[in-house]
């Protein structure tokens, strides 16, 4: 069994991607964090509260998704140097393993998508409650 050193750079793009995209979702929820947290010194809402906490969760998620994203990087790397210098099957090992550390990345953030939409519907169904409390 052999791999080219070109195939773990393939990952380089994708995961760098990803990792965008997570920090951006990071960036995102902390301003929301803020503004709740504002919002909640003003108002001492619970349901303001419950909402800090699932998106503190969030974060914790991202924070796991990142960590991930990195190590796959990082093991890709190691990876090329292995096999740069000849150390076929390790660096085989090392390019499976940055693999299984982008699928448990993707893993996370699928469960952190999971979150979100979960809180986005309970918003969604206290306006149609309220909605048709009204009628």
């Amino acid at each position: 069994m052999t791999l080219h050193i070109e195939t773990p750079a393939l990952l380089f793009s994708a995961t760098s991607l990803i990792l965008l995209a997570y920090t951006n979702r990071f960036l995102t929820i902390a301003q929301i964090i803020r503004s709740l947290k504002k919002h909640y010194d003003e108002v001492h809402s619970k349901s303001i509260l419950m909402q800090i906490q699932n998106l503190n969760l969030r974060l914790s998620l991202i924070r796991y998704m990142q960590l991930f994203g990195v190590l796959c990087l990082f093991l890709s790397v190691f990876a090329m140097l292995l096999l740069f210098l000849e150390q076929q099957m390790l660096g085989i090992y090392l390019f499976g393993s940055s693999l299984l550390c982008l699928l448990i990345s993707l893993g996370i953030s699928f469960w952190e998508i999971s979150i979100s939409v979960t809180a986005l519907r309970m918003h969604l169904s206290d306006i149609v409650e309220q909605e048709t409390e009204k009628k």
